[in-house]
């Protein structure tokens, strides 16, 4: 099977979306998002069976550029996030009315569209396009439909595309030197290369400069709270959901085996950087009054955690971190679903303002609740599994990392569990809460089942992912 199929799917449905029309626009792309997340299916099947479903064809002449793509565990392990949670994205979009409804879910498609060929990619230029364009449609779909005041919504998504475009071009200027030094862009040429200390140190860097914004890791994450509180509930959901996985799975795939020997000389300061982001973020949340940066915050502790599990350079690292990703990436779009829900019934985020839902909808407080335990890493959900596995890994590098690093799950405890108190409990709202509709009840239902069903037996994942880490390990430590 061509694992090129999935990319044609959804630029096709991206396309048909566009040509469908206001009316069926969002049905349109729900059917393409769930056809891409068949074929997927069928293409990891076989790859378990022992197909080669990757891909390898000349495309450019001058210079070498190949139309690579590299289906392997991990890859096709981060495509199956990205398909498997586009249509629940969609599908969350249904209680919402969008203008211009074909341009918004035709953008959606083909934001899924890049960020599958970026997680795909096995060539450092087609590997760079497809980052590149993952920028675009969210760009438009911050700027035109999202919240708040226009002039203010503007000046963050603006500040979010340059910021994230200029870290990305040191990255550009570093595949350019790779290529001079291995005559072609393919992953597996680069991985080959015996790049002195020097190189690698500002190659790594480069490098770290395009995944530090996108992940975000402090100092690099000043972008990130407004641009999740401007942005509409589905653009939100994808940057948090896949988008920032983008980062994380990069520093595994080639940042790390490119540069071993920078990123084993700085890991102090790398990890340092991320366990810092975990506090900060932590700390920041607890005085959030406003639900969806309080979320954008928690999203930061989180990610700050998954990028250090990547930096300790471990098997159980790596592993641990794939797991979160994953975890956190169905978490927290159903988190910011919840206070998607919130807001159509009040048309506020604003904590102060809510209150008092729990005894006009039940139903929605029990899975709202469910949420926000998973987010914390209760036993028997799947966070527990990556983040336990994670703070494993610190542990192994070092002790204090895994005792800086565990103060996510206090923090995140206390201030998660206040959240919920403060906007769910209390005296009855004077306002009406109708309980969740089906469709919405649909929505939360896949995710916590999703989150339960593998926090009880990661197995199947974690079975996929496990080779392929093995491997990278190997060019890790080749030297």
């Amino acid at each position: 099977m061509n694992v090129s199929l999935i990319l044609i799917i959804l630029l096709i449905g991206a396309v048909a979306t566009l040509l469908s029309g206001d009316k069926l626009a969002s049905k349109v792309a729900l059917f393409f998002s769930l056809a891409a997340l068949g074929c997927t299916s069928v293409l990891v099947h076989h790859f378990l069976n022992g197909a080669n479903v990757s891909l390898n064809n000349p495309w450019i002449l001058q210079p070498n550029v190949s139309f690579a793509l590299n289906a392997d565990g991990l890859g096709l392990a981060m495509v199956l996030l990205t398909v498997s949670l586009t249509p629940i994205i969609i599908f969350s979009g249904f209680g919402t009315h969008f203008n211009n409804s074909k341009n918004f879910y035709a953008l959606v498609l083909f934001m899924a569209f890049a960020m599958t060929g970026t997680f795909l990619a096995a060539d450092g230029l087609l590997y760079y396009i497809f980052w590149e364009l993952a920028l675009i449609p969210i760009y438009f779909i911050a700027l035109i439909w999202g919240n708040g005041d226009a002039d203010e919504r503007k000046k963050a998504v603006v500040k979010f595309f340059i910021y994230t475009l200029a870290g990305s071009l040191f990255m550009l200027v570093a595949f350019a030197y790779l290529y001079t030094k291995a005559g072609s862009f393919l992953l597996k040429d680069l991985y080959k290369l015996n790049l002195s200390a020097t190189e690698q140190t500002w190659i790594f860097f480069a490098f770290f400069l395009a995944y530090a914004i996108k992940i975000p890791i402090i100092p690099f994450h000043t972008w990130q709270a407004k641009v999740y509180q401007k942005a509409p509930a589905i653009g939100t959901m994808l940057l948090s959901g896949i988008m920032l996985k983008m980062g994380l799975y990069s520093v595994i795939r080639w940042q790390l085996p490119i540069a071993p020997q920078a990123a084993k000389t700085y890991l102090p300061v790398l990890i340092g950087l991320s366990i810092a982001g975990v506090i900060y973020g932590s700390i920041v949340a607890l005085r959030q009054k406003d639900l969806k940066k309080l979320l954008a915050y928690s999203s930061l502790a989180h990610v700050g955690l998954i990028a250090a599990g990547c930096y300790t350079l471990t098997a159980d690292g790596l592993s641990g971190a794939v797991s979160q990703m994953i975890a956190h990436g169905f978490v927290i779009v159903g988190l910011f679903f919840a206070a998607e829900v919130i807001y159509r019934r009040f048309s506020t985020f604003q904590i102060d303002g809510l209150g008092g839902i729990r005894s006009q909808a039940t139903k929605f407080t029990s899975l709202f609740m469910i949420l926000v335990l998973a987010s914390v890493a209760l036993p028997g959900t799947f966070n527990f599994v990556g983040e336990f596995t994670v703070l494993y890994s610190l542990s192994q590098v070092n002790v204090w990392y895994a005792v800086l690093g565990g103060t996510t799950i206090i923090l995140g405890a206390y201030y998660m569990l206040k959240m919920f108190q403060n906007v769910m409990l209390g005296e009855t709202n004077t306002r009406t809460f109708a309980d969740v509709t089906i469709n919405e009840t649909i929505v939360f239902v896949v995710i916590i089942a999703f989150l339960l069903f593998y926090g009880l037996y990661p197995k199947p994942i974690v079975d996929l992912v496990n080779p392929s880490i093995v491997e990278i390990l190997k060019v890790i430590n080749k030297n």
